[in-house]
């Protein structure tokens, strides 16, 4: 089975960055490397991923058909493409986001490393899954 990249997903609704309760809760990072070294591998207890966004920029929201370029002054640099993963730390109830610049060159290991994440929140689901995938049939 081929899955569509993860650029092609656009999930319903958004979620803002970081805690609405409390400042300092969106994190970033300069490469999926540098996010990875620190959250890679925590332990999903107590760092449970609830949604994940890639984000890739649409230029034509930042240089406009009118625009000579970027060097006039008239349109604004694109931005790198991110993902931006959403986190409930569930020991101490914090809301937290992190964000780092990614590539497509990235994808697998960013896919392995949301597909963990997946099966540890489909365990916390399990008990209902299966009754609405049955219902829904």
């Amino acid at each position: 089975m081929t899955s569509r990249p993860l650029s092609q997903y656009d999930h319903p609704y958004y979620c803002a960055e970081g805690n609405y309760f409390k400042n300092g809760q969106h994190l970033t990072y300069a490469s999926w490397t540098d996010f990875h070294t620190e959250w890679g591998d925590l332990d999903d207890d107590l760092n449970a991923v609830f949604r994940w966004d890639w984000n890739t920029p649409d230029p034509a929201d930042y240089c406009p058909p009118d625009c000579a370029g970027h060097d006039d002054g008239e349109c604004d640099e694109i931005p790198d493409t991110t993902l931006l993963v959403h986190w409930v730390l569930q020991r101490k109830a914090i809301l937290r986001s992190t964000e780092c610049p990614v590539t497509e060159a990235d994808e697998p290991a960013i896919r392995k490393w949301l597909t963990r994440k997946a099966s540890y929140v489909r365990s916390i689901w399990e008990p209902l899954l299966n009754t609405a995938e049955q219902q829904a049939a």
